[in-house]
This record gives structure tokens, sequence and C-alpha cells, in this order.
């Protein structure tokens, strides 16, 4: 059979159905939810006659991990993706773990990151068991969790031995096919200054107003040593956490005295052609002016990592004349009928996936997946036309690589 013919035998409503299933799993990071859901999907897959197991990660963390065996000759595909969301937000109309339809969309608390694109590569290849399709080369579905704590899961799964000749990322693209993305650390500095009453504040150094000019400069700087135009723009500085007050601990019943310590936390995107290292080297510059606007100030930067030993998310790129790169634009003018954006595309380019682990064990893939139009805010979902699309997409880059036996 074609592509196109297994695609004509998609069962759109059982699709819909896998999906909704799998968002009624309260799935949230370094819960139990996370690891009742991967127990779920090796059920189902050890269901289809797929080889599964639960792969250990960390304590009871555990991956699910999924082999269609091919019959031999073929090229091997991986797809990855995690099953660990964020917590929901206030402000949501539907029920954030009901699994929520209607004719547009399907609704739930991490349905774009990342279930959807879970739940697309589960049928597709679903479809193709149905179809009675055999192929020559292996399929490896992965389901792994903490890609919130740096991608510890496909860490884990690498340290292994899992491994295939080819990797589809299915992070929300909105099924553009991202080729480059940054790489992503959080970090903290410290600023102390000197305090007066107001009534003296010209004799003070204070911290806040240091802090306060320095975030715009942050928010707006483009690190050195990026090679091209490209990697420029996926460059990005942010101080998402801003405290200020009298002494460490931050005293706020005094607000007639300047303030004389002030502490932010922030987080960097950089590319490939720069690293962490040469980005602290960018921001110790800017605290080096800022001292001196600031006669007596003094600043402390360091990494900032709340939870310890965390896998650090690296940046990925792959070249935009990769085989893979060719199956999923392929993929895309076949099931949607235009060509497919690809490169480092905006949003999705800021985002740190697990696929920069993935191609740093020598595997070459691309970050291709529905969702991200709604993604990360209240009554997130995925349109129900992108994520059907997302499977045929699939079901044609399977076909590709693995080829059918004829």
């Amino acid at each position: 059979m074609t592509p196109e013919q297994i695609c004509a035998t998609l069962d759109e409503t059982a699709c819909i159905d896998r999906l909704t299933a799998m968002v009624r799993h309260k799935s949230y990071t370094e819960t139990e939810g996370e690891r009742a859901l991967a127990a779920r999907m090796a059920d189902i897959c050890t269901e289809l006659g797929m080889d599964a197991e639960l792969q250990p990660v960390e304590g009871p963390r555990v991956n699910a991990i999924a082999t269609l065996k091919g019959e031999g000759g073929g090229k091997s595909l991986l797809f990855n993706g995690h099953l660990d969301t964020n917590p929901a937000t206030s402000g949501w109309t539907v029920d954030p773990w009901g699994g929520v339809v209607d004719e547009e969309f399907i609704y739930g608390i991490g349905v774009s990151n990342m279930k959807a694109g879970d739940a697309a590569y589960l049928c597709a290849v679903e479809t193709i068991l149905a179809a009675g399709v055999k192929l020559k080369g292996d399929v490896i579905l992965s389901f792994v969790v903490g890609e919130l704590q740096g991608g510890i899961g496909t860490v884990r799964m690498i340290e292994q031995g899992v491994r295939a000749d080819y990797f589809i990322n299915s992070e929300p693209t909105d099924l553009q096919a991202v080729t480059l993305h940054a790489g992503a650390f959080s970090f903290e500095i410290d600023l102390i200054g000197s305090t007066r009453h107001l009534s003296k504040r010209e004799q003070a150094c204070d911290a806040l107003a240091a802090a306060a000019a320095l975030v715009p400069r942050i928010n707006g700087i483009t690190f050195s040593g990026a090679e091209g135009e490209m990697h420029r723009a996926v460059n990005r500085g942010h101080i998402g956490v801003l405290r200020a007050g009298l002494g460490p601990e931050f005293h706020e019943w005094r607000p007639p005295q300047v303030a004389d310590h002030a502490k932010l936390i922030g987080t960097c995107r950089y590319a490939p052609s720069q690293s962490i290292e040469t980005v602290m080297a960018d921001m110790e510059q800017m605290l080096d002016a800022l001292k001196l606007e600031f006669p007596g100030l003094q600043t402390s930067l360091a990494s900032h990592d709340v939870r310890k030993n965390k896998p650090q998310m690296p940046p990925f790129e792959v070249p935009g004349t990769a085989h893979i790169v060719g199956i999923m634009n392929r993929a895309h003018l076949a099931v949607r009928g235009m060509e497919q954006p690809t490169g480092a595309i905006k949003p999705p380019s800021f985002f740190g996936t697990d696929a920069a682990h993935l191609a740093a064990a020598g595997m070459e893939g691309i970050v291709c997946g529905p969702g991200g139009e709604f993604n990360t805010m209240p009554d997130e979902r995925v349109r129900r036309s992108q994520f059907l699309d997302c499977v045929r997409m699939y079901i044609h880059a399977i076909c590709d690589i693995c080829e059918p036996v004829t």
C-alpha cells in the first residue's frame, strides 16, 4: 500500500479518542500521574503487538519505550515526545482533564505541549498496523518524562542505548519544520548597593533602580559570536523574577529607605555557535557597565537551577538539506498541499526540546509536531484538523524511511 492508501484508512474518531484519553490522565511533571500515563502507553503498545517496556529514569520515574520491529533491510525511525505537563493555571473555561472536544478543537492541559504529538505518532503506527502493512525498518516510539527538567528522560533513554537512523521530535510547531532552536539555561543576578533615607537618596546606591535599568537591557540583548543572522535570530534574554528591598531578606516594611539588595532571575536562549560561557561573559560586561552608572554597586552572576544536577537543554540544528528535512517537507506537501515552512521558525525556535539531546547522540532529526498556537495558556487546545494531518504526515515519514514490504 502507498502512504496515501494507508492514510485513506485513517479512523479519525479513534485517533481523537486516543488523544482525549491521554488528556484525562493528570500527568503533572514529577508526580505519580506521569508514571501512570507511561504505564498506560506501554500497555497500549503491547496490545498492538509492539515490544514495550518501562525504562527507569530516576526514582519512581519511567519512560515508555515501544518498538515495532521491521522485517529487515530498512532504516529505523525514532519518535520522541514527553508525557509530563505543566500545571493548569487559572482562567480555564473547560475542564483541563475532561478531554473536551468541539467541532474545531481538542482541549486539555498538555494537549499542545505535547500529548497531541505523542498521540499522533502512536496513531500513525496503529493505522499502519490496522492496514496490515509490514515495514522493513524499525519504528521506535518513545514516551519520555522529565523534558521539563532539562530532558532527563531522553538523556536516560540515550544512556540505555536507544538509537535510530533518524528521529522526529513532536514538540508543537504547528506542523512547521524547525531545523534550528536555541539552547536554554537560567541565571541569577544579585545586586548590592547602599541604603539611605529618601532624604539622602543622592548619597545612596539604589539596587532597585539598578535592577530596573538592567531588565530592558537583558530583555533586548543579542549575544556575541553568532555565526550569521539565523543564529542571531534565536538570541534572547528574559528576566522573569525581580525582588528588591532592604538587606538580603528583602525587608518590605520600610519603603522610605532606598533598597540596597536586588535579585533578578532569568533565562537565556543562545545559538549553536555560542555557549553558556560566552553568554555569561556578555552579561558580565553588561554588569560592569552598570557598575559605572551606579557607583558602589556590587554584582554577582551565577547559573540558577531550582532542581540541582538536571541536564542543560543545548541548542539544536540540522542542515536544511538533510534527508529527514526533505522527508518532512514532502510529507507536508502531500498531506496539506502546500510547501512546509522550514528553518529557525519563531516562536518554536525559542523552545528547548529533547531534539538537542538526540542530535548530540549522533542521530539526524527534526522538530515537527501539532499544536503551538494555543500552547501553555488557559483553554490550551489543538486544532482537530492539524492533529489529524500530523498523523497522516507521520504515516508518510514512516513509509519513506522504514519502507513498506512489497
